[in-house]
């Protein structure tokens, strides 16, 4: 069976569709990359493994992710990413499947000495296949929508949310920097995102840290039974 590249956050460890996997440290020209594997999935942690040695976003070696993905022989890869919801009808606890996003601040890039100017695109078939495996559960998902990438670590002012509500639905830190390097490196990329938690301002409890770990913990059952949905369609 063909395996499909995943990286997601480490609430997945605990995962049934993740259990009994292979560790695996993987070398690439961009430095290594730690991989779980199973017969049907080569996932990543894209904050590591350790949880008191966690990766902050803007310290996340994304060319080394998808450079280990695809060595594996990965023909196609999954973002599991958790997001902030920039308006108020969109409520923690939703999925959203998005087809386009919003990046300002500097991305990664294998590109060093060449003119490396690909255009990054959210992938339609993998996009459709996990609408169709989330429908399959009866799990209500929406079918696109704009994601807006910060550099994080830190939280977004109200300010900035304020003026990105205006063009996405969602805000994240990591989805856009990992679309870019699988587009690079000619690699399938779509993803699924968990609102978990509403945007600086948006709703009336205060952010926190914790708030939005909570609220990925308890979407993570959902998107695995979404995930193992998947693949029995691409099995």
């Amino acid at each position: 069976m063909q395996k499909t590249g995943i990286v997601a956050g480490t609430v997945f460890l605990d995962e049934q569709l993740f259990a009994d996997m292979e560790k695996r440290v993987i070398e690439t020209e961009f430095g290594t990359a730690t991989v779980l594997l199973t017969d049907i999935v080569a996932y990543i942690p894209r904050h590591g493994t350790d949880p008191s040695n966690y990766t902050l976003p803007h310290r996340i070696n994304h060319p080394a992710n998808i450079t280990a993905l695809k060595a594996l022989g990965v023909k196609e890869i999954i973002g599991i990413n958790s997001t902030g919801s920039l308006k108020k009808e969109l409520q923690p606890g939703s999925l959203i499947i998005p087809d386009d996003f919003v990046a300002f601040t500097q991305m990664p890039t294998i590109f060093q000495h060449i003119a490396g100017h690909v255009p990054p695109l959210l992938d339609s078939n993998i996009r459709s296949r996990l609408e169709q495996a989330a429908r399959a559960c009866g799990i209500g998902v929406t079918a696109s929508g704009t994601y807006w990438q910060t550099p994080g670590p830190r939280f977004e002012t109200k300010a900035e949310i304020r003026m990105m509500a205006q063009f996405s639905d969602i805000v994240g830190m990591t989805m856009a920097s990992e679309t870019i390097i699988s587009c690079e490196l000619e690699v399938p990329y779509a993803a699924i995102c968990s609102v978990d938690n509403y945007a600086h301002g948006i709703g009336m409890e205060p952010l926190s840290a914790d708030a939005v770990s909570k609220g990925a913990r308890n979407n993570a059952r959902t998107i695995a039974r979404i995930m193992e949905a998947y693949a029995g369609l691409t099995g």
